[in-house]
């Protein structure tokens, strides 16, 4: 399968994972928290908003470009610290988010 295909499928089982979890929002953050010169947004957006608004449409619309893909990348490691240990999507998110960075890992990246 190739690369593109296969980023595009653990996008949407990032997706699906945020959604199954009740960590998928209806309305957009106001756009002032997009202005945020921090890594993740982390002074505006919660840790699932960012990857909800920011991670995933910026991933789809490179795909949608044909454009290249990041080659070092690596979202999971900020996740594993940022996502409180009770919460009961973290284990879920984390295994897919680990996914995902595996595949700009891989030596096809």
């Amino acid at each position: 399968m190739e690369r593109h295909q296969r980023v595009r499928q653990q996008l949407q089982r990032v997706e699906q994972v945020l959604r199954h979890h009740q960590q998928w929002q209806s309305a957009a953050p106001h756009s002032s928290a997009f202005e945020s010169t921090q890594p993740f947004c982390m002074d505006t957006l919660e840790p699932y908003e960012w990857l909800q608004w920011v991670l995933i449409p910026r991933l789809h619309a490179l795909l949608d470009a044909g454009a290249p893909l990041p080659q070092a990348f690596a979202v999971a490691p900020y996740y594993e610290v940022a996502l409180e240990a009770s919460h009961p999507a973290r284990d879920a998110v984390l295994v897919t988010l680990v996914e995902l960075d595996a595949l700009f890992a891989g030596d096809d990246a």
